[in-house]
């Protein structure tokens, strides 16, 4: 049997081939498709639900990490393609935001244009920080990864499995920190920004110049927490992605 970019790149955990509309979802820096294993179960079977599986980790460990943002948008545009045949919009969180901008960017100028483009937890590319987290000691990286609290606890007490995914972590950051992009781009498509209103990585402001990135609407949800406030508010989150689709049955 041969295997496709797709079968590489897409994971499709509850299919769902009924459906009338897809999510495809883009993880975090360090990040794996599992993470949106959830949100597939919870929209199931009324939206077939897509997670980005990016070189470098769980079983694509073998692969060499993508170090560039372009890169892995141009790969990720190459296996979505054959998936576009009904209406769906981008869910990403951290890196997974501005990749999901750079894949809609792609899309866009092949006349494929996505329903929603949800930005979640992350600045808009317009923004600009220093950061060099990728430069930092393993004990530096760990250190991040600690503050922000979104790597389950058992991964960062068992030095084995932290070793494993480690490598592909500090890939992404590299990849998001260097990341420079065009800070004037702009997308016909609705932009959603959902941000924590603690969050170290995104300020409110931040993340509200989302709005200059689209000629489309534009709407900006703030809920309580931090960088992963979205584990925090999955059931609510889940439950808005859902009414998201209902409400535009009529374009399905």
């Amino acid at each position: 049997m041969t295997t496709t970019d797709d079968d590489l790149w897409i994971r499709r955990f509850h299919p769902a081939p009924d459906a009338g509309a897809r999510l495809v979802c883009l993880p975090h820096a360090g990040g794996s498709a599992s993470y949106y294993h959830p949100v597939s179960a919870a929209l199931s079977p009324a939206i077939d639900v897509l997670a980005v599986q990016y070189p470098g980790r769980q079983d694509r460990r073998a692969e060499p990490c993508v170090e560039n943002i372009e890169e892995l948008a141009d790969g990720i545009v190459g296996a979505l393609r054959p998936w576009t045949d009904r209406p769906f919009a981008l869910f990403g969180h951290s890196m997974g935001a501005v990749l999901g901008f750079e894949v809609t960017r792609r899309l866009e100028r092949e006349d494929i244009a996505p329903l929603m483009l949800f930005a979640s937890g992350r600045r808009a590319p317009s923004t600009r920080r220093a950061e060099s987290v990728h430069l930092r000691d393993d004990d530096g990286l760990v250190a991040e990864l600690k503050r922000l609290n979104g790597t389950d606890s058992s991964v960062l007490a068992d030095e084995e499995l932290l070793r494993m995914v480690l490598p592909a972590t500090r890939s992404d950051y590299r990849a998001i920190e260097t990341y420079a992009g065009d800070p004037g781009a702009v997308l016909n498509t609705p932009i959603t920004v959902l941000t924590g209103d603690n969050d170290p990585k995104t300020t409110l402001d931040e993340a509200r110049a989302w709005s200059g990135h689209t000629t489309g609407e534009f709407e900006m949800r703030v809920y309580p927490g931090g960088h992963f406030f979205l584990t925090r508010h999955a059931r609510r989150i889940n439950a808005e992605l859902t009414r998201f689709f209902a409400e535009r049955k009529s374009l399905i």
